[in-house]
């Protein structure tokens, strides 16, 4: 690569080179998903039997039973993973992705770029940021290689992950104000709460929002600054094998392309039944009536027009609080079916996203078991009343950030860390005179912030992306880090 590239810096900054040498302690030292998955098991186990006074049987029957409970959420995860890859992976949302990374014309500015879209995108909706970010990321790299510009391919990664790292908890779908704003939620039936807590003093106080603009604004310029300096810079070419991206684009390819031409590649059995189109067959002989059912492109967009015209139905009725992961499931799986039409190729595509869920599949039921554990044994309700305790009005948003932010790096997952730690976040700003509201979106910035640590979230970005976790994950740390004075003096300064 030319270091002298339009853009390029050829000398970093002081950041920089904090940035770039802790990426390499990292990329030593940090170990796989799975292994830190079962390193923070054993560390919860342990805590749970010198903390809490549990027995080793006890604390490994709270991990057996917690080790279910991610089941559903797993699926569901593993869904909106394979359909938000094949919808963006179809030529005509693919060439969208494309043309916008033809915009940036330096490393840091397709850094930033990245970034902004991940963040902004997960105001929306996680899901799609957790989908669109890593696919953003990975063709930002590929477009940035092919005009040689020296963007380090790790951070990219980074930027792709931002949403999840950051913004996604203040938004519109983020769990712990949501379950606040439904009626009959759990924390009325506790007593916790009189009434809901609606939107208006969560996701849409000038709190939440103004933390939202500062925190999308300062993370972009650590993001620019942290970017490597030329001679230092990967390419995407450094850690994806050119066969694999060649593979992508001829599956990317593959849906667009005539069925004659595919003909050659794609006839691949599944019980007997070929799956090309009757046209590619047609030289063949007599085409099957099953395969005219298979490839027919009026059968798929009834069926696709069904489910998006429920989708539909369900905003027009319910508003915006008709969005959940479900409803984002079921209109990704009915869109990408609108935009294929044919049934037999888009069963094909989710063959191929099939192998970028293995992690999901894997992890999930480990964390899950890291769940069972903490909230079983009181851990996570010990740590959190501890930490509480000595909180002033003035300090508590800063102090149930940072509950929020130790127990996310053994329990990701915001909506049951909520219905655990709620009810003692909500009491004691009760008792202290902060508004609910408020203590709930501190805590919520603290749920996001130490996903920049955690790996758990990064599984599906991990896989589209075709990175390592210890290859990108030392500039999520210098990220997080970052952010750690920001945020507090944010949460300290900025009125409710």
């Amino acid at each position: 690569m030319d270091s002298q590239s339009t853009g390029s810096r050829t000398s970093g900054n002081a950041l920089e080179r904090t940035g770039h040498r802790l990426a390499d302690v990292v990329e030593r030292w940090m170990p796989s998903p799975f292994l830190f998955a079962i390193i923070l098991s054993y560390i919860v186990f342990l805590a749970g039997v010198l903390v809490e006074g549990a027995g080793p049987a006890e604390m490994v029957s709270y991990w057996f039973d917690g080790f279910w409970a991610f089941l559903t959420f797993a699926m569901q995860m593993a869904l909106i993973l394979m359909t938000g890859f094949v919808i963006a992976y179809h030529p005509r949302v693919n060439d969208a992705l494309r043309r916008l990374t033809e915009v940036p014309s330096t490393a840091g500015g397709a850094v930033v770029m990245v970034a902004v879209f991940s963040m902004a995108i997960a105001w929306v909706h996680w899901g799609f940021s957790l989908i669109l970010g890593a696919i953003f990321a990975r063709e930002m790299g590929k477009t940035a290689a092919e005009k040689d510009i020296p963007v380090h391919y790790p951070l990219l990664c980074v930027a792709g992950y931002m949403g999840l790292g950051l913004t996604w908890h203040w938004g519109l779908s983020g769990s712990a104000p949501l379950l606040l704003a439904t009626a009959g939620n759990a924390f009325i039936q506790q007593g916790v709460l009189e009434s809901t807590v609606p939107p208006t003093k969560t996701i849409f106080s000038t709190y939440a929002l103004a933390l939202t603009v500062l925190s999308i604004v300062y993370a972009s310029l650590m993001l620019y600054l942290l970017s490597p300096a030329a001679e230092r810079a990967k390419s995407i070419h450094d850690y994806v094998d050119k066969s694999d991206l060649q593979s992508a684009e001829a599956a990317t390819d593959g849906g667009e392309r005539s069925d004659g031409a595919r003909a050659s590649s794609d006839l691949q059995s599944d019980g007997g039944t070929m799956e090309s189109s009757p046209e590619a067959q047609l030289g063949a002989g007599p085409v099957a009536p099953a395969e005219r059912i298979d490839n027919s492109r009026i059968l798929g967009a009834i069926i696709a027009l069904t489910g998006v015209l429920y989708v539909a139905y369900l905003f027009a009725t319910r508003g915006l609080d008709a969005l959940n992961l479900n409803v984002v499931n079921f209109g990704f799986l009915f869109i990408g079916l609108a935009i294929y039409t044919k049934p037999a190729v888009y069963r094909e595509r989710f063959g191929d996203a099939a192998t970028a869920a293995a992690g999901i599949v894997l992890l999930f039921p480990f964390f899950a078991g890291i769940q069972g554990m903490m909230n079983a044994s009181g851990l996570s309700q010990t740590f959190a009343e501890s930490m509480l305790a000595v909180s002033t009005q003035a300090t508590f948003p800063v102090v149930a950030w940072l509950v929020g932010s130790m127990v996310n790096l053994f329990v990701p997952s915001g909506g049951g860390e909520w219905i655990v730690l709620g009810p003692s976040i909500i009491s004691a700003a009760q008792e202290l005179g902060v508004p609910v509201g408020q203590a709930t979106i501190a805590y919520a910035v603290g749920d996001a912030h130490t996903n920049l640590l955690n790996p758990f979230w990064a599984i599906p970005l991990l896989a589209i992306t075709g990175i390592k976790a210890r290859e990108m994950f030392g500039y999520a740390i210098a990220m997080m880090l970052l952010l750690v004075p920001f945020l507090g003096a944010a949460l300290y300064l900025v009125p409710y």
